[in-house]
């Protein structure tokens, strides 16, 4: 059981509360350290934690959810649903979060980790580093790594962006090394002070969570036939083998659901997020209501658990980008499933940054590529099950589910969109889906009923075929830093699909 706790944003060593202005990174010097703050790293960790996953991830798939399709407003042509404004504005903020809140706190533990002759605060350092670098790199393309915050040097105002390859390389070496820290001897142990409200202390865990983060980048790369970054399914097996091996491994944080709003999961109805999450989408509510994709009559018993009933009865999404028609009748709303109140948008449901229904699609997926059919099936078949595990439905109607997976689909029948498919209703909320979307070109015949939202910017995405591939760098980075960073003309940015989803 994770530690439940009142979510605030852990104070940073550099930067203070701020607003939106272009100024946030100005300062007049950093030559500010982490132990001038007198703290240990174990007081350093749950904000580490608690930025990546409250405020980075959170922003992370916040305006996505037009894009992803689990929610959707009751307002017609909504700027995220419709692909507008805060794409072509650059005042999409998940970049502030990572580099101004969340990165800064694990450059702080991997620093007090060695200063404090204390690698098992490094090593969880460097995979909330790795962590945040690849969700930060699958959303924009080329980031900022090494010229970002660094407790030991002033900081860069105008900072080198690198590569989308050279992120990744990164990413695996900061992960290969945090594994190697692990098996180290650490004088200050990771539980101290119940700072790790990830695994409690547990190393073993955290090296489970390194492998499977591994185990998802290296399955991006699943365009890539050379080089240094050709995919290599046997690679992904085999970091997917060394990682979750249960839903106890499950990374997460809790909510208490008390009355603070920062004590609420962010998309229920008294979180921080609520307003962008009114109803569930049409998309998600009928993949449930048919997750085999076949023409008998069959309902997903995660529905219910998810999904609350429409005041009207029975489940109904709205259309995303749709909106529903207030005006004509009163009671409208009340003809849909509202957005809060189910499994993942209860005031007290937890985040998920990965869990081992996801590694079980990702080695499902890499032995399907490879060949071995049967172990695929057989990986995915334990996907659904953790999922339905996860959500806590009954085993009765998880061993009939499994049973009709075998009669309905059978390896016979079994292909890549019933992993997807799959993995798209586990990964609820987690924005890991809009990569999986891309790689998979959003294809219908994966995600069977999946298009374009109403109302979409026509001016930007005129083609029926011209889906979201990028976001906008955030304006504060292009008033600053505008002669290192790519190009953010959003003619260019918003559809030229990332490195890893070019065909070589």
């Amino acid at each position: 059981m994770k530690k439940k706790y009142t979510y605030l944003f852990a104070a940073l060593s550099v930067f203070s509360i701020f607003g939106c202005s272009k100024d946030y990174f100005d300062v007049n010097e950093s030559v500010t350290q982490p132990t001038n703050t007198g703290l240990e790293p174990q007081f350093r960790i749950e904000g580490a934690i608690e930025n990546t996953v409250a405020t980075a991830q959170y922003r992370g798939v916040r305006e996505v959810l037009g894009v992803v399709q689990y929610g959707s407003q009751n307002t017609a042509a909504y700027y995220s649903e419709s692909w507008n404004t805060f794409l072509t504005t650059g005042s999409y903020f998940l970049w502030q979060n990572v580099y101004v809140y969340a990165l800064p706190n694990t450059a702080d533990l991997i620093y007090l980790g060695e200063e404090y002759n204390s690698p098992h605060y490094t090593a969880v350092g460097k995979i909330l580093r790795a962590y945040l670098f690849g969700m930060a790199t699958d959303q924009y393309g080329a980031i900022v790594t090494t010229e970002s915050y660094d407790p030991e040097r002033t900081i860069e105002l105008e900072p080198e962006f690198v590569s989308q390859p050279e992120v990744y390389e990164t990413m695996f070496i900061l992960l290969d090394e945090a594994i190697a820290e692990l098996d180290m001897d650490s004088e200050i142990s990771l539980d101290a002070a119940e700072g790790d409200i990830l695994y409690n202390g547990d190393l073993e865990q955290w090296k489970r969570f390194a492998y499977s983060i591994k185990a998802r980048y290296l399955n991006h790369l699943t365009k890539k036939s050379s080089g240094e970054f050709a995919y290599d399914p046997q690679a992904v097996i085999e970091a997917a083998q060394n990682g979750f091996v249960s839903n106890q491994d499950n990374a997460l944080i809790e909510y208490g659901g008390g009355s603070s709003v920062n004590d609420n999961q962010p998309f229920s109805v008294d979180g921080y997020g609520s307003t962008r999450f009114d109803f569930f989408s049409d998309f998600f509510v009928e993949l449930l209501k048919n997750p085999l994709n076949t023409d008998s009559e069959f309902t997903d018993p995660r529905l219910p658990v998810i999904v609350p009933e429409a005041e009207n009865g029975g489940y109904q999404g709205v259309r995303t980008g749709a909106g529903i028609n207030n005006a004509a009748e009163a009671n409208d709303a009340d003809n849909y499933s509202i957005g809060y109140g189910g499994f993942y948008t209860s005031t007290d449901s937890p985040t998920y940054m990965m869990t081992f229904s996801e590694v079980k699609f990702i080695e499902a997926e890499a032995k399907f590529r490879s060949g071995d059919i049967g172990g695929a099936y057989s990986a995915y078949k334990a996907g659904v099950e953790a999922d339905l595990q996860k959500l806590n439905v009954p085993s009765e109607e998880i061993s009939a589910y499994l049973d009709r997976i075998d009669s309905e689909i059978g390896q016979s029948n079994f292909g890549l969109s019933q992993i997807f498919v799959q993995k798209y209703i586990a990964n609820m909320l987690n924005p890991e889906t809009w990569v999986d979307f891309r790689r998979m070109d959003y294809s219908e015949e994966i995600y069977p009923g999946l298009s374009r939202p109403e109302n979409l910017n026509v001016s930007l995405f005129p083609g029926e075929d011209d889906w979201l591939e990028a976001m906008m760098y955030e304006y504060n980075e292009e008033d600053r830093n505008y002669e290192n960073m790519p190009d953010n003309n959003p003619a260019i940015r918003l559809t030229t699909p990332l490195w890893w989803d070019v065909e070589e």
